[in-house]
């Protein structure tokens, strides 16, 4: 407590310090939020959106399919895949199935994959998946096939 003179008045003024006590209770619940948003799965990795202009560009410009610098991955189901795909695409694995099998793909942690459905919507799930996994570098196609075929580009079919 101090005395503080104020005008003609005194005041009493209590200063509170913050106890033992009232340190411990702050330090464990700021450890506890802490833990628990480690806990919860909240992630530093997200993948980025590639529209299919950048996409076409990049294909366009590369020296050959297998110098492209990317891998480019069909998230959407076999029967959808074989209707038909970006020319391009190196392989087809369902969305569903890209945590178990994303060996599969073959690629390092720094290596570019793009990957695409047939509205962004499972690739977006696709993306964020293999980037909780550690790939650094995760494109998901706005708009995927149907933005594919509203720009008029080409597809191909069969099975890839």
């Amino acid at each position: 407590m101090r005395v503080i003179p104020v005008g003609r008045f005194t005041a009493l003024f209590v200063e509170r310090r913050p106890t033992m006590t009232r340190r411990m209770v702050i330090t464990v619940v700021s450890l506890f939020l802490l833990s628990a948003i480690s806990i919860s799965g909240v992630s530093a990795h997200h993948s980025y959106l590639l529209t299919v202009q950048q996409l076409r560009a990049g294909l366009t410009k590369a020296p050959s399919m297998s110098q492209k610098g990317f891998i480019l991955i069909d998230v959407r189901s076999a029967e959808e895949h074989a209707t038909g795909f970006i020319p391009g695409t190196d392989l087809n694995i369902d969305f569903r199935e890209i945590q178990a099998r994303h060996r599969d793909i073959g690629a390092q942690l720094d290596d570019h994959l793009v990957v695409y459905c047939q509205s962004g919507h499972r690739s977006n799930i696709a993306a964020e998946t293999l980037a909780d996994l550690g790939y650094r570098h995760v494109y998901n196609v706005t708009g995927s096939m149907n933005a594919w075929l509203a720009a008029g580009f080409p597809v191909e079919s069969g099975r890839r």
